[in-house]
């Protein structure tokens, strides 16, 4: 018999969402930041910071969703495949 115990993800696998929101968060924080200083409108800045969250959180997904796996990634998803398969 085989086990089907599936594998532990690494640290880095697990904060790797955490650290593409963060990318995003610091750039929106930047912009919200100059925006803030020039104009003194905090309801701009803030607007300002919102949409450039999101639009950066749109990018950095497409990005990654373009990215093709390597061959460790292949591996593990073939695995993870024959799993699910009655």
């Amino acid at each position: 018999m085989t086990q089907n115990t599936p594998r532990k993800p690494s640290r880095s696998e697990v904060l790797k969402p955490l650290e593409l929101v963060g990318l995003a968060a610091v750039m929106a924080l930047f912009l919200g930041l100059v925006v803030l200083m020039s104009t003194r409108e905090p309801l701009l800045a803030l607007l300002g910071f919102g949409i450039t969250f999101i639009v950066v959180l749109v990018v950095i997904a497409m990005l990654v969703l373009n990215m093709k796996p390597n061959d460790a990634e292949k591996t593990d998803m073939d695995e993870q495949d024959k799993g699910q398969q009655p």
